[in-house]
C-alpha cells in the first residue's frame, strides 16, 4: 500500500477466511483514522470467522480507542450487490470443498483459491475482458488449480486476457514460465495494474 501510494480504501471484499487472505486486516488502521469506518463484504460464514479472530475490530462494545472499525455487509453467491456506482456479481467457486467467493465487476473478474467452478457459475463469466485466476504451480493439487487446469479453464471461459495469481515459487521463474503461456495469459506480479475497457 505504501509502495503504490494508496491513501484511501473504498471497501474490502473477502473471498474466504483463510489467513493468507485475511491476516492483513489490522493494517486498515491508518485508513480508518483518516476516513472512518471501512465497509467489508463477505459471506455470513466469513464475517463470523473474522469477527472471532478480529474481535477488537468487529466489536462495538468496550472498543479499544486505537482499533479500527468496519461496516459489515453480508453477501451470498445468489445476489449481486451495489458498491459505489458498480454492480458486483459474486461468483461461487470451490477450494476443495470450501465455498469461496469471486467477484465480477463490469468485465473484470477476480477468482482466487479455485479448484472447481460449477457450470451455473461459469455462465456468469461470459464476455470478460480480464480474468484473474489462481494457479498454484505445475503439479496436481487437491484444493488449487495447477497451471494446466487453469489454462483449460481460461480457454473455456475465453476472456480477452487472463492473469494468473496465487502462484507458488514452485511455478518457476517469471520469464521462463511466461514464454510457454498462451498469447493472452500472463503471470501476475506485485504492483501490476490492469485496466478493463
Amino acid at each position: 500500500m505504501l509502495r503504490v501510494y494508496c491513501d484511501h480504501l473504498d471497501g474490502i471484499f473477502f473471498t474466504h477466511e483463510h489467513a493468507d487472505h485475511t491476516a492483513g486486516l489490522d493494517d486498515i488502521r491508518p485508513f480508518f483514522f483518516r476516513q472512518g469506518d471501512i465497509s467489508v463484504f463477505g459471506t455470513e460464514r466469513v464475517l463470523e470467522n473474522l469477527s472471532m479472530r478480529f474481535n477488537y475490530i468487529f466489536s462495538s462494545l468496550n472498543k479499544y480507542p486505537g482499533a479500527p472499525s468496519v461496516l459489515q455487509h453480508k453477501i451470498n453467491e445468489q445476489t449481486p450487490f451495489k458498491f459505489n456506482d458498480k454492480t458486483i456479481i459474486p461468483i461461487e467457486v470451490f477450494h476443495n470443498t470450501l465455498p469461496v467467493m469471486g467477484f465480477r465487476i463490469d468485465n473484470f473478474c477476480y477468482l482466487t483459491d479455485v479448484k472447481t467452478i460449477s457450470e451455473k457459475e461459469q455462465k456468469k463469466l461470459k464476455g470478460l475482458d480480464i480474468l484473474v485466476l489462481s494457479a498454484l504451480h505445475n503439479d496436481p493439487h487437491p484444493s488449487h488449480l495447477y497451471l494446466e487446469e487453469a489454462l483449460v479453464m481460461i480457454q473455456k471461459i475465453n476472456p480477452k486476457k487472463a492473469f494468473l495469481t496465487h502462484i507458488s515459487h514452485l511455478m518457476g521463474f517469471h520469464d521462463e514460465v511466461s514464454k510457454n503461456l498462451p498469447h493472452n495469459v500472463f503471470l501476475a506480479y506485485d504492483t501490476l495494474m490492469v485496466i478493463s475497457n
